[in-house]
């Protein structure tokens, strides 16, 4: 028993990073997976990487509980950080909306059950099926396996006053909304253009109702240059991903200490 205590002890403050991981990571936290497999599934990714862990034997006293603590944190922490700069696709369906006419209307995510725009949530299913195709669920993963060469397992505090750590989040936050900007400006831009027109039209034929004419024609517009864009989207949701890589990666090396 005496034993067992402090590899017990070790592998809790894995499984507790890794379910907090699991709880906030993109496509790992959804609730279409049930608890039960999402806790399974992190208990056995846990104990795996268990025996992959270089560290001596904790004991089970006040300090565990920090160590517990920040283990969570540090999970909910970078996982949610994904999952910031993977919505960047729900504010682009946003503005793509906004311009359609679409912002009235919006559906429930079956994923987090939140609300979520129609164009938003039809680009944020070819994400996550373009994340699958490229494997980027691995580089989740991965993410999760390498954080402990960036984030001892005993190191008991998280520098959130370090100024760099805050100014990195500002910066990917401010990231995440020039590329919304950059996969919405295609349709943004053509109904822009297409308001001028239908404005111009409205002048000069005062005889048509232009609010009649108006929504079908945005509408038909706005799904046929979705349609010539879509590939130039893939491009930037590809960008996204590595974003979404790169900014986990640098956030472990700045909460390591590196």
């Amino acid at each position: 028993m005496e034993e067992l205590i402090p590899n017990l002890s070790i592998f809790l403050l894995v499984f507790m990073r890794v379910s907090a991981f699991f709880i906030t990571l993109p496509l790992f936290s959804y609730r279409s997976i049930p608890a039960q497999h999402r806790i399974g599934f992190a208990g056995a990714i846990a104990w795996i990487m268990y025996y992959t862990i270089d560290a001596s034997p904790i004991a089970l006293d006040a300090a565990y509980i920090l160590l517990i603590m920040k283990e969570a944190m540090i999970g909910l922490f970078i996982g949610f950080t994904a999952y910031m700069i993977i919505s960047a696709i729900q504010v682009a369906g946003s503005f793509i909306d906004f311009q359609m006419g679409f912002a009235i209307a919006n559906v429930i995510d079956p994923q987090t059950g939140a609300q979520s725009p129609l164009v938003g949530q039809y680009l944020y299913t070819f994400a996550l099926l373009l994340l699958l195709a490229v494997d980027g669920h691995h580089l989740l993963l991965d993410g999760v396996f390498y954080s402990y060469q960036f984030i001892p397992i005993d190191q008991a505090w998280i520098p959130f006053g370090n100024e760099n750590l805050v100014e990195y989040i500002i910066n990917t936050f401010n990231s995440v909304f020039i590329i919304a900007f950059q996969m919405s400006i295609p349709v943004v831009a053509t109904l822009f253009l297409v308001d001028v027109a239908l404005g111009i039209v409205a002048r000069t034929v005062p005889q048509l109702n232009i609010f009649v004419v108006g929504f079908p024609i945005k509408i038909a517009v706005s799904f046929l240059v979705l349609f010539i864009v879509l590939g130039v989207m893939m491009a930037l949701m590809q960008q996204m991903f590595e974003l979404m890589m790169f900014t986990m990666r640098d956030l472990m090396k700045i909460i390591g200490g590196a």
